[in-house]
């Protein structure tokens, strides 16, 4: 249980970072932060729960496979169709960035949890 609610907090971290180094590259504030973040955050919940329906007993949302990949994917693939539904872009630079952005890192820190068990193993637990 300390792993996923870890889990949760890392993903919705890494989705934040994203948004907001997205936002202070194109010279916007802050104040849309929760406009620009809603779609990606709906969809990393998207992609844990399809993840968990999927894998069932088995699913661990600090694990690689599937909960990094569907964290990754939902987040991107619904993050983009929930801002198409709410009008706002979705150029196809836009989602290369956003693909690898939230891939390197929402993979990443599940990676090095793997890579360096004596040092982030407490995030598999």
């Amino acid at each position: 249980m300390r792993s996923a609610r870890l889990a949760v907090v890392l993903d919705v971290a890494c989705v934040l970072v994203f948004v907001i180094i997205g936002r202070a590259s194109h010279r916007e504030d802050l104040t849309g932060v929760a406009s620009t973040a809603w779609p990606f955050l709906a969809g990393l919940a998207g992609g844990w729960l399809a993840t968990a329906g999927l894998a069932g007993r088995a699913w661990r949302p600090s694990g690689l496979w599937p909960g990094g990949v569907g964290a990754w994917l939902g987040a991107v693939v619904l993050g983009m169709l929930f801002r198409v539904v709410s009008g706002q872009g979705t150029a196809p630079a836009f989602i290369g960035v956003a693909l690898a952005f939230l891939g390197l890192f929402l993979l990443g820190w599940r990676l090095l949890a793997r890579l360096l068990p004596g040092r982030l193993g407490w995030l598999r637990r």
